[in-house]
Formats: structure tokens, C-alpha cells, sequence
């Protein structure tokens, strides 16, 4: 079955960096659109960023100028680089796959991985 993997989460004090991973199997990935969305504690999964299979990418106004989504179609491989990190931009953060025509449809999902920011 499809599998994704993320990494890279951690303890960073503020203005810090972070890159999260997120590594796919199983799944012809180039041909499909990514995001990766995040959820604090006590609060609902938002979206932070998304990527087509042909590169165009959006983020959110919260993250804009801040975070950077990227891919490897070579390597299966989705990746979030977080710059200037801030208090709220802590929570469990999951990639997944997505329609690419239809707005909000979501397909598999990773476990998550925590980024806390102190």
C-alpha cells in the first residue's frame, strides 16, 4: 500500500529553521500534487503549503515569504523548509497526496511529525 513518511521535525527555538521530508512509496508520485498541512494542539488541521506535479506551489499568508515547498520527482520526495520558525507555527505536521483537479480532495496520508517552536 502507499506510504508516506515524513521527517525532520524537532525542538527549535524561534527564528531557528527546520527542513521536513516526506518520502513516498509505492505511488507513481511524480504525476501527483503534494501538500503538507499542520495541526496544533486544540485546534483543526489547516493547510500550509501546496505543489502540482508540475511544480507550481502555493502556501499559506501565514507561512508566505517563510516556508518553502519543494519536490523530487527522482526520489519520491516532498520537503517543507521553515525559515524565521515563530511559537505559532508548532504542531504535528503530515503530507499528503491530493487531487490535482479537485479542490480538497485528499488521498493518503503520513503519520506526522512534531514541530515545536519555543
Amino acid at each position: 500500500h502507499v506510504q508516506l513518511v515524513e521527517s525532520g521535525g524537532g525542538s527549535v527555538e524561534a527564528g531557528r529553521s527546520l527542513r521536513l521530508s516526506c518520502a513516498v512509496s509505492k505511488y507513481t508520485y511524480s504525476r501527483h500534487c503534494m501538500a503538507w498541512f499542520r495541526q496544533a494542539t486544540g485546534s483543526e488541521r489547516e493547510g500550509v503549503a501546496t505543489i502540482r506535479n508540475d511544480g507550481p506551489a502555493t502556501s499559506a499568508n501565514s507561512v508566505k515569504g517563510r516556508f518553502t515547498i519543494s519536490r523530487d520527482n527522482a526520489k519520491s520526495t516532498l520537503y517543507l523548509q521553515m525559515d524565521n520558525l515563530k511559537p505559532e507555527d508548532s504542531g504535528v505536521y503530515y503530507c499528503t497526496t491530493m487531487s490535482c483537479t479537485v479542490a480538497g480532495e485528499y488521498y493518503f496520508w503520513g503519520q506526522g511529525t512534531q514541530v515545536t517552536v519555543s
